[in-house]
C-alpha cells in the first residue's frame, strides 16, 4: 500500500533547498557580481530554513521532529543492528541525525555569513552591528569551516541515498518527488491538503518577512 510520508510543503523544501546549496556554492567561489546573487540566494536559504524548523513543529507526520527525532541510544542500536528496526517508513534514527546535522549547520553557515567580510569586496549586512572579534571568527567560519562541513555533509547524503537506491534496492528520490512510499504495513500518513498548504505558504511568507525585516533592520543607522 502507498502512504503519503512526505507532504508538498516539505518536499519543495528539500528541492528548492538543494537547488539552493548547489548554486551557493558555485557563486562563493566567483568573484565580482556573482557574490550579489550569493547574498540573494543566502537569504533565500535562511527563509526556507526558519520554515523548516517551523514545520518540524506543525507540518505533516513524518515532518514532525517528533516523529524522527531520537537519543544517541537508538542512534547507537540502530547502526549496530539495523534490521532490528524493522521496516522504517520515515527517517531512520541515523538519517535523523543526518537532518539535524544539515539544518544546524545550514543555519551556522547562514548567520555567520551575515557577520562575514573579506575586507576586500563584500561584507555581510551585520557586519556593522556585532563586535569586530564575532565578524573575524564568523568569517573563518564561513569560508573554513562551515563550507567544507556542508559539503562532507550533502556528499554522505547523497551517498546514503545510492546505497539505498542499489544495495536495499529502495528508491528514496522517488519519494521526496512524489511524496508516497509503498509500505508493507499499516502506517500513519502526512496530511497534506489544501488547509495545511495554505498554512505553509502563510509560515513561509512570515519567514520571508522576517528575513525581510532583519536585513532592514540591519541597514539602519546604528
Amino acid at each position: 500500500m502507498k502512504v503519503r510520508i512526505w507532504d508538498l510543503p516539505t518536499r519543495v523544501f528539500h528541492w528548492c533547498t538543494a537547488l539552493c546549496f548547489v548554486a551557493l556554492v558555485v557563486s562563493g567561489e566567483i568573484a565580482g557580481s556573482a557574490m550579489m546573487w550569493h547574498f540573494r540566494l543566502g537569504y533565500a536559504l535562511l527563509t526556507l530554513v526558519m520554515f523548516r524548523i517551523f514545520w518540524g513543529l506543525f507540518g505533516g507526520y513524518w515532518s514532525r521532529f517528533s516523529s524522527f527525532v531520537t537519543g544517541p541510544g537508538a542512534i547507537v542500536r540502530y547502526i549496530r543492528n539495523p534490521s532490528g528496526f524493522g521496516a522504517i517508513v520515515g527517517h531512520n534514527p541515523l538519517g535523523s541525525l543526518s537532518v539535524l546535522a544539515l539544518l544546524l549547520f545550514l543555519l551556522l553557515q547562514i548567520v555567520t555569513g551575515l557577520m562575514s567580510d573579506d575586507e576586500v569586496f563584500t561584507s555581510g549586512p551585520l557586519v556593522g552591528k556585532v563586535p569586530a572579534i564575532w565578524v573575524q571568527k564568523a568569517t573563518f567560519f564561513h569560508t573554513q569551516v562551515g563550507k567544507v562541513v556542508l559539503i562532507l555533509l550533502a556528499v554522505l547524503h547523497v551517498s546514503a541515498i545510492a546505497w539505498y537506491r542499489f544495495k536495499k534496492n529502495e528508491n528514496l528520490v522517488s519519494a521526496m518527488v512524489s511524496g508516497d512510499k509503498e509500505v508493507v504495513h499499516e502506517a500513519v500518513g502526512s496530511r497534506d491538503d489544501l488547509i495545511s498548504r495554505a498554512i505553509a505558504a502563510l509560515l513561509l511568507t512570515f519567514c520571508g518577512l522576517a528575513v525581510a525585516g532583519l536585513l532592514w533592520w540591519a541597514q539602519a543607522p546604528s
